[in-house]
Protein backbone atom coordinates (compact mmCIF):
# COMPACT_ATOMS: atom_id res chain seq x y z
CA UNK A 1 0.00 0.00 0.00
CA UNK A 2 2.98 2.24 -0.43
CA UNK A 3 3.08 5.06 -2.99
CA UNK A 4 -0.67 5.63 -3.27
CA UNK A 5 -0.38 8.61 -5.58
CA UNK A 6 -3.76 9.79 -6.82
CA UNK A 7 -4.31 12.62 -9.28
CA UNK A 8 -7.12 14.17 -7.23
CA UNK A 9 -7.36 17.21 -9.51
CA UNK A 10 -8.21 14.89 -12.37
CA UNK A 11 -11.05 13.26 -10.40
CA UNK A 12 -12.34 16.41 -8.66
CA UNK A 13 -11.17 15.27 -5.25
CA UNK A 14 -12.96 11.90 -5.24
CA UNK A 15 -11.43 8.73 -6.64
CA UNK A 16 -13.57 5.67 -7.50
CA UNK A 17 -12.63 2.63 -5.44
CA UNK A 18 -13.41 -0.83 -6.77
CA UNK A 19 -13.84 -3.20 -3.83
CA UNK A 20 -12.75 -6.80 -4.45
CA UNK A 21 -12.79 -9.88 -2.23
CA UNK A 22 -9.23 -10.95 -1.45
CA UNK A 23 -9.90 -14.65 -1.97
CA UNK A 24 -12.80 -15.03 -4.42
CA UNK A 25 -11.73 -12.02 -6.54
CA UNK A 26 -15.41 -11.10 -6.83
CA UNK A 27 -16.12 -7.38 -7.26
CA UNK A 28 -18.22 -6.45 -4.24
CA UNK A 29 -19.11 -2.80 -4.73
CA UNK A 30 -17.96 0.59 -5.95
CA UNK A 31 -17.38 3.55 -3.65
CA UNK A 32 -15.57 6.87 -3.66
CA UNK A 33 -12.67 8.06 -1.53
CA UNK A 34 -10.95 11.35 -0.88
CA UNK A 35 -7.50 11.57 0.69
CA UNK A 36 -8.93 11.60 4.20
CA UNK A 37 -10.97 8.45 3.52
CA UNK A 38 -7.86 6.68 2.25
CA UNK A 39 -5.90 7.73 5.34
CA UNK A 40 -8.65 6.56 7.71
CA UNK A 41 -8.97 3.27 5.83
CA UNK A 42 -5.27 2.52 6.13
CA UNK A 43 -5.09 3.57 9.78
CA UNK A 44 -8.22 1.74 10.96
CA UNK A 45 -8.01 -1.29 8.68
CA UNK A 46 -11.71 -0.81 7.84
CA UNK A 47 -12.68 0.51 4.42
CA UNK A 48 -14.01 4.04 4.69
CA UNK A 49 -15.55 6.05 1.87
CA UNK A 50 -16.61 9.63 1.33
CA UNK A 51 -20.40 9.55 1.02
CA UNK A 52 -21.56 11.93 -1.68
CA UNK A 53 -25.13 11.86 -0.36
CA UNK A 54 -24.21 12.34 3.31
CA UNK A 55 -21.34 14.71 2.57
CA UNK A 56 -19.06 13.02 5.11
CA UNK A 57 -16.78 10.06 5.71
CA UNK A 58 -18.63 6.76 5.98
CA UNK A 59 -17.13 3.50 7.21
CA UNK A 60 -18.81 0.54 5.53
CA UNK A 61 -20.47 -1.45 8.30
CA UNK A 62 -20.61 1.35 10.86
CA UNK A 63 -24.32 0.63 11.32
CA UNK A 64 -24.71 -3.00 10.24
CA UNK A 65 -21.41 -4.33 11.54
CA UNK A 66 -20.66 -5.74 8.06
CA UNK A 67 -17.22 -4.19 7.79
CA UNK A 68 -14.81 -4.49 4.88
CA UNK A 69 -11.47 -5.40 6.43
CA UNK A 70 -8.64 -3.90 4.39
CA UNK A 71 -6.04 -6.16 2.79
CA UNK A 72 -4.47 -3.98 0.11
CA UNK A 73 -4.89 -0.85 -2.00
CA UNK A 74 -3.57 -0.51 -5.55
CA UNK A 75 -3.66 2.42 -7.96
CA UNK A 76 -4.33 1.97 -11.67
CA UNK A 77 -1.99 3.16 -14.42
CA UNK A 78 -3.82 6.48 -14.88
CA UNK A 79 -3.75 7.23 -11.14
CA UNK A 80 -7.49 7.86 -11.09
CA UNK A 81 -8.94 4.56 -9.81
CA UNK A 82 -8.28 2.38 -6.77
CA UNK A 83 -8.51 -1.38 -6.43
CA UNK A 84 -9.17 -2.19 -2.78
CA UNK A 85 -8.92 -5.84 -1.77
CA UNK A 86 -10.79 -6.79 1.38
CA UNK A 87 -12.07 -9.51 3.64
CA UNK A 88 -15.82 -8.81 3.93
CA UNK A 89 -17.52 -9.41 7.27
CA UNK A 90 -21.03 -10.42 6.28
CA UNK A 91 -23.10 -9.31 3.27
CA UNK A 92 -21.83 -6.22 1.46
CA UNK A 93 -25.04 -4.79 -0.01
CA UNK A 94 -27.72 -3.06 2.08
CA UNK A 95 -30.21 -5.44 0.43
CA UNK A 96 -28.54 -8.36 2.17
CA UNK A 97 -26.86 -9.64 -1.00
CA UNK A 98 -23.24 -10.75 -0.97
CA UNK A 99 -22.37 -7.99 -3.45
CA UNK A 100 -23.97 -4.79 -4.71
CA UNK A 101 -24.31 -6.51 -8.10
CA UNK A 102 -26.47 -9.33 -6.68
CA UNK A 103 -23.73 -11.89 -7.32
CA UNK A 104 -22.97 -14.77 -4.99
CA UNK A 105 -19.64 -14.52 -3.19
CA UNK A 106 -19.47 -18.00 -1.72
CA UNK A 107 -16.70 -19.50 -3.84
CA UNK A 108 -13.39 -20.15 -2.11
CA UNK A 109 -11.44 -21.83 -4.92
CA UNK A 110 -9.28 -18.73 -5.36
CA UNK A 111 -7.75 -19.56 -1.98
CA UNK A 112 -5.77 -22.18 -3.88
CA UNK A 113 -3.71 -19.34 -5.37
CA UNK A 114 -2.96 -18.06 -1.87
CA UNK A 115 -1.97 -21.55 -0.75
CA UNK A 116 0.31 -21.96 -3.77
CA UNK A 117 2.09 -18.74 -2.85
CA UNK A 118 2.67 -20.01 0.69
CA UNK A 119 3.99 -23.34 -0.63
CA UNK A 120 6.36 -21.55 -3.02
CA UNK A 121 7.52 -19.29 -0.19
CA UNK A 122 8.32 -22.33 1.98
CA UNK A 123 10.39 -23.76 -0.86
CA UNK A 124 12.32 -20.57 -1.59
CA UNK A 125 12.67 -19.48 2.05
CA UNK A 126 12.80 -22.66 4.18
CA UNK A 127 11.63 -22.63 7.79
CA UNK A 128 12.60 -25.29 10.33
CA UNK A 129 9.10 -25.06 11.83
CA UNK A 130 7.30 -25.61 8.51
CA UNK A 131 5.82 -28.98 7.57
CA UNK A 132 5.89 -27.91 3.93
CA UNK A 133 9.61 -27.19 4.15
CA UNK A 134 10.18 -30.62 5.68
CA UNK A 135 8.50 -32.20 2.65
CA UNK A 136 10.75 -30.33 0.24
CA UNK A 137 13.79 -31.29 2.30
CA UNK A 138 12.76 -34.96 2.19
CA UNK A 139 12.91 -34.97 -1.61
CA UNK A 140 10.62 -35.67 -4.54
CA UNK A 141 10.16 -39.36 -3.72
CA UNK A 142 8.79 -38.54 -0.26
CA UNK A 143 6.44 -35.89 -1.65
CA UNK A 144 5.16 -38.28 -4.31
CA UNK A 145 4.72 -40.98 -1.66
CA UNK A 146 2.59 -38.62 0.45
CA UNK A 147 0.35 -37.89 -2.54
CA UNK A 148 -0.10 -41.62 -3.05
CA UNK A 149 -0.92 -42.17 0.62
CA UNK A 150 -3.48 -39.38 0.66
CA UNK A 151 -5.05 -40.70 -2.56
CA UNK A 152 -5.52 -44.12 -0.96
CA UNK A 153 -7.01 -42.55 2.18
CA UNK A 154 -9.58 -40.55 0.25
CA UNK A 155 -10.59 -43.67 -1.68
CA UNK A 156 -11.18 -45.43 1.65
CA UNK A 157 -13.23 -42.52 3.02
CA UNK A 158 -15.26 -42.35 -0.21
CA UNK A 159 -16.77 -45.72 0.66
CA UNK A 160 -18.29 -44.32 3.87
CA UNK A 161 -20.76 -41.50 4.50
CA UNK A 162 -18.67 -39.38 6.86
CA UNK A 163 -18.46 -36.04 5.05
CA UNK A 164 -16.13 -34.46 7.62
CA UNK A 165 -13.52 -37.20 7.26
CA UNK A 166 -13.86 -37.22 3.48
CA UNK A 167 -13.36 -33.45 3.28
CA UNK A 168 -10.33 -33.70 5.53
CA UNK A 169 -8.72 -36.29 3.29
CA UNK A 170 -9.68 -34.29 0.19
CA UNK A 171 -7.94 -31.23 1.64
CA UNK A 172 -4.85 -33.31 2.48
CA UNK A 173 -4.70 -34.72 -1.04
CA UNK A 174 -5.09 -31.31 -2.67
CA UNK A 175 -2.42 -29.76 -0.47
CA UNK A 176 0.13 -32.51 -1.08
CA UNK A 177 -0.62 -32.44 -4.82
CA UNK A 178 0.17 -28.71 -4.87
CA UNK A 179 3.41 -29.40 -3.00
CA UNK A 180 4.29 -32.04 -5.59
CA UNK A 181 3.70 -29.58 -8.43
CA UNK A 182 5.98 -27.06 -6.74
CA UNK A 183 8.62 -29.72 -6.07
CA UNK A 184 8.59 -30.47 -9.81
CA UNK A 185 8.62 -26.72 -10.62
CA UNK A 186 5.37 -27.13 -12.54
CA UNK A 187 2.53 -24.62 -12.50
CA UNK A 188 -1.10 -25.44 -11.80
CA UNK A 189 -1.97 -23.35 -14.86
CA UNK A 190 -0.11 -25.90 -16.97
CA UNK A 191 -2.46 -28.59 -15.68
CA UNK A 192 -5.41 -26.32 -16.42
CA UNK A 193 -4.16 -25.90 -19.99
CA UNK A 194 -4.29 -29.68 -20.47
CA UNK A 195 -7.87 -29.75 -19.17
CA UNK A 196 -8.88 -26.86 -21.42
CA UNK A 197 -7.42 -28.58 -24.49
CA UNK A 198 -9.25 -31.80 -23.63
CA UNK A 199 -12.50 -29.90 -23.15
CA UNK A 200 -12.15 -28.27 -26.57
CA UNK A 201 -11.84 -31.59 -28.41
Amino acid sequence: MENINIDFEKVDGLVPAVIQDEFTKEVLMLGYMNQEAIDVTIKSGKVTFFSRTKGRLWTKGETSGNFLMLKNIEVDCDQDTLLVTVNPIGPVCHTGNDTCFAHSNKGKTHFIDQLRKVIKERKENPSDKSYTTSLFNAGINKVAQKVGEEAVEIVIEAKDDNKELFMGEAADLLYHYLVLLEAKSYELDEVMEVLVKRHQK
